[in-house]
């Protein structure tokens, strides 16, 4: 985990060049709405492994990742990490209950935010209940990914998890990007290791097995799905 390094652009971008917005909380405002939350904001550049917030840190900022991809993860007791999800373009992070961040997130590759602090945008927020709406949507979202979390790290076989996990990540891929040929994976195996509750080593048997039975194909930096019906029947198992 590297030191907060980062490049910061000055207050007042424009909304309207966001390539994330339709995804985004913001999506739910107004011309004039989004005219008034750009002064509000941010935007904030992150180079690989560069951490972004970390676990019980207080919260001061929000954050609407505009571009990469972040590693979430939790520290346990005894020093090992687990890997709670990964976020993608029109992830909205930094909301909880406690005033303090529940996890730790890291820039895996370069990333860019737009970072909101927490007052002035609480105070934005208060009379825009088509806003909260949005809000309480992705907040929704993101409980119903960490169910289905809960579940994969019940899964018995290392088959079965990693299969979930890479159809589970190429769906959210195609619902930001469309349709895609090959499935790019900016994360190490050691991040899907950590994520799935299996050792590195059992990742990488469990790629090289599913190539083995053709159900991906290993490129570098992804895969390549051959057999999608293969690779569903295994998640469902």
């Amino acid at each position: 985990m590297k030191a907060s390094l980062v490049t910061i652009e000055p207050n007042g971008h424009s909304c309207s060049d966001c390539a994330v917005r339709e995804f985004a909380v913001c999506s739910s405002l107004d011309a004039a709405e989004l005219r008034e939350l750009e002064h509000l904001g941010r935007r904030v550049h992150f180079a690989a492994g560069q951490t972004v917030f970390s676990e019980e840190d207080i919260t001061t900022s929000f954050y609407n990742v505009l571009d990469g991809v972040m590693r979430l993860y939790k520290l346990l007791p005894d020093g090992r990490r687990q890997i709670v999800g990964f976020a993608l373009p029109g992830d909205f992070l930094g909301m909880n209950i406690s005033g303090r961040h529940n996890f730790s997130a890291d820039a895996i590759g370069t990333v860019t935010i737009c970072q909101f602090a927490k007052a002035p945008f609480t105070r934005f927020i208060e009379d825009r209940p088509h806003l909260l709406r949005r809000i309480n949507e992705l907040a929704i979202r993101e409980l119903t990914q960490a169910r289905d979390h809960m579940v994969l790290l019940g899964r018995r076989s290392a088959d079965e998890k990693v299969a979930t996990f890479l159809l589970g990540w190429r769906e959210r891929l195609i619902l930001l990007k469309g349709p895609i040929g090959t499935v790019p994976l900016p994360m190490s195996r050691q991040d899907i290791a950590d994520y799935l509750g299996l050792t590195i080593e059992t990742v990488s048997r469990t790629f090289t097995k599913l190539e083995r039975l053709g159900v991906i194909e290993i490129i570098p930096g992804g895969i390549g799905l051959l057999d999608a019906e293969r690779a569903g029947a295994l998640a469902a198992a």
